[in-house]
Order: C-alpha cells, then structure tokens, then sequence
C-alpha cells in the first residue's frame, strides 16, 4: 500500500487510483479511508484521479502520541500534497477531516487547492453567543468534561438503527465492517477538534466551498452549512434530507454526485 512521510517521521496510509483532475478524500474521526468506498468510484468515473488520506492514528497509517491536534493534521495535508506534488485539487473533508483542511488552510493557504467541500462539519463545535450551529448541548462551562467518554449520543436526527441499516451496503461493498480506531489514545486530539474556530480561515478562503450537511445531523444542526457559506462569497451549502452525520454512508449516492459535479464546475 502506498504510504508518504510526514516531515515529523510519520508513516501515512493513502490510496490512489483514476486519472485526470485530483480528489483527495479525508475521513472524520476514527474512520479510515475505507468509509469513502461508495464515492471513489463514481468520482472515477467521472474523470478524477482520486486520492483518500488516513490521517495519523487513522486505518494504515501509523498511530504517535504526539501531534495529537489539528495543526499538526494540517500539516500532515501538507506534507502529503508536497510530496505527490499535487495541485489544482478538490479538498473533500468528512467531519474532522474539514478541521484538517481548514488547518491545512490556515497555515500554508489554498494555493495547491481548486475547491473545497466539507461535509457536515461546523466550523465552530462550541456553542455560544451568536453562535448556535455547534455540538448539541456544548458550551463554555462544560467543555473541558463533555468528550471525556468519545463522542457522546445528543438523541437527535436521524436514529441510529437507520444509519446502521445503510451501513450495510459499505459492508457488502467491502466484505466486512469497515475499520475504525480506537478513539481513546486519539482524545486529545477530539479535544483539541472541539475547541477549534474555523471561521476566520473559512473567510479569507480564495477557493470556491461546498458546505455539505446533513438536514438530520445527530451532532449538530444543518444551519450551520448555511452559516458557514455566509461567511465568503465564493461558498455555497447544499443540505441533504433524510440524512445523518455520516453523509458519505447514509445519502452515499448524492454525496458522490455533489463532489462530482461541484469538482466537474471547476474545469
């Protein structure tokens, strides 16, 4: 399998397959690049070299116990970019894997980049004041205890047994449950994620932006996507009915389409 170092020494899982105009996928939190499967292959087709990245700690790529923040997970973008030597590519980050990019973004800028899509990911988890599109229930006052047991049920959108009734077809696809790490050793990476604000990277982007969201989020309302659009006038949201968090699973089809043809208005 295909891996790249990083410039702390790290050992990262990637995939690579296609021709034509790059995509590279990043997964969310303790997903791997496995979780995008129902994806490639439309984006494939539809002319793109597709590129997924497990970041640290992530599938095949090598766990540490350091680097364990979003900085260092944009600079491993970096390094992966560098490395291939990639440019002119469409961004796609699912979850976390937004928070890389924007990191990404934020210390080497969006030269390399032709577009960015993320997918319900809020730029901003903590609520607050004039900011209501974060983590249900995640305030100021408990933000230092309310990830300490991972990534808690909040009993909203869409219900579980639905999304794990779609799950289904990324088993068949795969021959088996797709991998996920053990979030524990990662905590403090979690907490790190929680206590980022996005939204002044999201307003100097130069790239256009496709906020993807899920209009039955279990973590957070879909209003974000808008909000985050608001925030530059080269950005635009698309919310998906019917459809939890883990878009790429429960609305795989769609999502595949709305990275394609926002990647296709880009040539």
């Amino acid at each position: 399998m295909p891996t790249c170092t990083t410039s702390d020494g790290v050992s990262l899982h990637y995939t690579d397959e296609g021709s034509g105009s790059p995509i590279v996928l990043i997964p969310g939190f303790a997903a791997s690049v496995e979780t995008w499967e129902l994806q490639r292959g439309a984006l494939t087709e539809a002319g793109h070299r597709v590129l997924a990245l497990d970041r640290r700690g992530h599938g095949g790529s090598e766990s540490t116990t350091w680097g364990l923040r979003m900085s260092r997970h944009g600079k491993d973008l970096h390094n992966f970019l560098a490395t291939l030597d990639l440019s002119d590519v469409v961004l796609v980050g699912g979850s976390m894997g937004a928070g890389s990019i924007w990191a990404y973004c934020d210390l080497f800028g969006d030269g390399r980049a032709r577009g960015i899509v993320t997918v319900d990911q809020t730029p901003r988890m903590l609520n607050g004041p004039g900011w209501e599109h974060g983590f249900f229930g995640l305030t100021a006052e408990n933000i230092g205890t309310f990830f300490a047991g991972g990534v808690p049920h909040t009993g909203r959108g869409l219900k579980p047994e639905v999304t794990a009734e779609r799950l289904t077809r990324l088993v068949e696809r795969l021959g088996r449950p797709p991998e996920q790490a053990d979030w524990r050793p990662m905590a403090p990476l979690l907490q790190d994620h929680a206590a980022q604000d996005w939204r002044d990277v999201i307003t100097r982007l130069t790239v256009p932006s496709l906020f993807l969201a899920g209009h039955d989020s279990q973590v957070w309302p879909w209003s974000h996507a808008t909000a985050a659009a608001s925030l530059n006038d080269r950005a635009e949201a698309l919310i998906l009915d019917d459809c939890g968090h883990a878009m790429n699973i429960d609305q795989a089809d769609q999502v595949g389409t709305a990275i394609a043809r926002f990647a296709g208005a880009l040539r």
